[in-house]
């Protein structure tokens, strides 16, 4: 009899990351995958074409706790996802990073008895100001199998009390999703589209409130960006938050005006990552793109004082600056050769296949 598995996901990099092991459950006999979303990124354009896109199907069941507070979301996704459990108990759920679904899914499961696995477990930033920070101490705490990325994730639960016994590293399932749409991705034609000005072009993704959220920081990367478009075109899939913090600035229709920068709604995967690939480099707060600039080896500078991926530091093309630093960082990519893709242990496109074969493992 096939084991039944719920694979939970709620926001955008959820998604990515849980395509390739849905499929690799699929392809097994004796698993039942069952796909749960949160609805924590409730959009089309934040989620919905992120699942289409990666042939996930429909969710077996749609949470839709939508947006909140942290507390008023994790309260209904934890409240929702346990009801689900009380009528269908699975032989585990699965879930995945460190989005408030994960954590709220995550005490639901546990408290029931129910088998927890963690995708993407050990990473830390070391700064608890962040909410995510929480998520993957608190996940990590009460899960029973941990699937790492890289050897910091091993050390970090490791030093936490961790068995051993309970730690697989398995890979970056995020380099699967990468390898298995490269064609796609090299196919996208969206930058035939834009009206471009100029020879490269950067990529730009702001949301984080250290960067949005205080007008003065805002300020300066507005300048910056400005400074940019004398040079690069700029391609900038906008985050609704981010939008309108600077309507609130009254910046917005002078960034519309310049035509060396393209502001676009948030993309899909393709043609996103067609973006990316063909940049001269990335400026952004994000985590995932950290690593996927990283495999592609496209020069990331990242807007924020840490990360929990510090991989793509040491052995990859990412930096850490702020907006005031931006400028020197910006200055420093163009003046040095650029990257060939780095390889990393494990970043190989197979990770999904590890995780399914450490789940039967752990489960017969």
């Amino acid at each position: 009899m096939a084991y039944t598995i719920h694979v939970v996901v709620g926001a955008r990099p959820n998604q990515m990351k849980a395509a390739p092991l849905l499929r690799m459950l699929n392809a097994h006999s004796d698993f039942t995958p069952v796909l749960i979303d949160t609805g924590q990124h409730y959009d089309h354009e934040l989620s919905g074409i992120f699942m289409e896109q990666f042939g996930m199907g429909q969710p077996a069941h749609s949470l839709q706790v939508g947006s909140g507070t942290h507390g008023k979301q994790t309260a209904s996704i934890l409240e929702k996802y346990e009801s689900l459990l009380l009528e269908s108990k699975p032989d585990a759920t699965v879930v995945i990073g460190d989005i408030n679904s994960t954590v709220a899914c995550a005490i639901a499961a546990v408290k029931l008895g129910i088998p927890l696995v963690h995708l993407e477990a050990g990473l830390r930033s070391g700064d608890r100001s962040m909410p995510e920070e929480i998520n993957r101490i608190l996940t990590d705490s009460v899960a029973n199998l941990l699937w790492t990325p890289s050897p910091d994730g091993d050390a970090h639960l490791l030093s936490s009390g961790v068995p051993e016994e309970k730690i697989v590293r398995v890979g970056n399932i995020m380099i699967d999703t990468l390898t298995e749409m490269l064609t796609q991705v090299r196919e996208s034609k969206f930058l035939a589209t834009l009206a471009l000005q100029h020879k490269e072009h950067v990529v730009i993704t702001l949301h984080r409130p250290s960067n949005v959220d205080d007008p003065k920081q805002l300020s300066i990367l507005l300048d910056e960006v400005c400074k940019m478009s004398e040079t690069f075109d700029i391609i900038w899939p906008i985050h609704p938050r981010t939008k309108a913090r600077i309507q609130s600035l009254g910046e917005f229709e002078k960034l519309q005006s310049n035509s060396s920068i393209h502001i676009t709604k948030p993309l899909g995967y393709i043609d996103f990552m067609n973006c990316i690939l063909q940049s001269r480099m990335v400026v952004t707060d994000s985590g995932g793109i950290q690593e996927e600039t990283t495999w592609l080896g496209v020069p990331c500078i990242t807007l924020r004082p840490n990360t929990e991926r510090p991989i793509t530091i040491t052995e990859g093309t990412n930096v850490l600056s702020t907006p005031q630093r931006l400028h020197r960082e910006i200055e420093r990519v163009i003046g040095e050769p650029r990257r060939k893709k780095v390889e990393i242990d494990l970043w190989d496109g197979k990770t999904a296949q590890r995780c399914v074969e450490s789940l039967l493992d752990f489960l017969s």
